[in-house]
């Protein structure tokens, strides 16, 4: 599985990589502070692949990396998706390494 790092994120954003953030936590969690990105909740990706973009890198994110490792494992072992990241230490990461002022539920 293909990982990014927080620090790496940011220097996609800062450069304007192309990519799509995938926020695969729960609405409370998404609501409480987020990256911004996509908001499909773990439970959904399977009835939302069409959402997912097969041109770019998508980042799938998470808490902590947990849930989004386990998605990115299953899109790619059922249905071949190799375009995917997991963000390593998900949203926490990002809180304390990039934005400090970001709550993370």
């Amino acid at each position: 599985m293909k990982e990014v790092d927080v620090n790496e994120l940011k220097q996609w954003r800062d450069q304007g990589s192309e990519h799509q953030l995938i926020d695969v936590r729960e609405s409370h969690e998404f609501e409480a502070g987020n990256l911004g990105g996509t908001h499909i909740p773990m439970g959904e990706i399977l009835d939302r692949l069409d959402d997912l973009r097969k041109d770019v890198p998508v980042v799938m994110q998470c808490r902590s990396g947990g849930r989004s490792a386990a998605v990115v494992s299953a899109l790619e072992s059922k249905f071949g998706m190799d375009n995917l990241y997991n963000l390593k230490g998900g949203a926490q990461a990002w809180a304390m390494h990039v934005d400090p002022s970001m709550e993370v539920a």
